[in-house]
């Protein structure tokens, strides 16, 4: 099934009916893929920001480098959308409006989003401190007849669920409704340790926000490829909503992550696949508090 995706399966990998878990970079195994073959992705690449993955820094040496490198694999996977498909993809605030210009000369932006969350850390006292991140929507052209199944995503409209206010421009005057389609500003908290969907990786995404994505952008049996896959939660959501899930990581210990959250298999070279809970943090009075309420 998966060759039909693929030009070449020549790296490692491992995979299942639904899931298909590749170990490499992720622009070499883009590179290896068939044109037009998938019909979402989210891309959530390193920010250039100096986080610490484990095997690879996360730092270029200049932003011109770390832009160019992301038109590398943004060219790579518009290559490998399918011609009605979506593209999702996340960077930095300071680095996304290069990319907004590039993929807005190139392609088609449908829409930048805001992910909105809160922080329960010290915030800078020198300057505003940054509590979202930007995610832009993308097709290949204005002519892409792209999926957007709004019934699917409907949140609560406060005007009508919260408020029951009337609506006196209808004749006759009616109650408004009480589910609407969500804007772009998206209020989802991020994941922190004490949570069930937390794994052993420092930006994961939450669950909730990639499952608002995929049923807005896909059906049942869609192609879902997730070229950055951390923590897996694209794949493991996809799968989770009968989607086949396409994912890739360099760092081996992310690879097992897929393996296990998407069911391809709890057992890795004869090691048994745990979820093994590990604080990111470096905040000694934070980690030592918290350890004490766990005991």
């Amino acid at each position: 099934m998966w060759t039909s995706i693929f030009n070449q399966l020549n790296f490692p990998y491992e995979s299942s009916t639904q899931s298909f878990v590749g170990l490499g970079d992720s622009l070499t195994l883009l590179q290896k893929m068939k044109d037009e073959t998938v019909d979402l992705i989210f891309a959530d690449p390193p920010y250039n920001i100096g986080k610490d993955f484990g095997n690879n820094q996360d730092t270029w040496k200049t932003t011109r480098d770390y832009v160019e490198w992301c038109k590398s694999w943004i060219d790579e996977c518009f290559r490998v959308l399918k011609p009605n498909g979506t593209f999702y993809f996340m960077t930095a605030t300071q680095h996304m409006p290069y990319l907004d210009i590039y993929v807005s000369e190139h392609y088609h932006i449908l829409s930048r989003i805001i992910w909105s969350y809160d922080s329960s850390g010290v915030q800078s006292k020198k300057l505003f401190g940054s509590l979202y991140e930007p995610i832009i929507m993308a097709t290949k052209n204005s002519k892409s007849k792209y999926t957007f199944n709004y019934e699917d995503i409907m949140v609560e409209a406060k005007t009508g669920a919260k408020r029951q206010l009337i609506d006196y421009r209808k004749t006759p005057p009616q109650p408004y409704n009480t589910k609407k389609v969500p804007g772009n500003v998206w209020d989802f908290p991020r994941v922190r340790y004490k949570m069930n969907e937390y794994e052993n990786h420092p930006t994961q995404k939450p669950e909730s926000l990639i499952e608002r994505i995929i049923k807005a952008s896909s059906h049942e049996d869609d192609y879902v490829l997730d070229p950055f896959s951390g923590s897996f939660t694209t794949s493991s959501v996809a799968v989770k909503l009968n989607r086949k899930a396409v994912g890739f990581d360099i760092n081996e210990e992310y690879f097992k992550i897929g393996l296990r959250r998407t069911g391809i298999s709890n057992v890795y070279q004869g090691e048994h696949l745990e979820k093994k809970k590990v604080r990111k943090t470096k905040n000694k009075s934070k980690r030592d508090h918290d350890m004490m309420k766990e005991t």
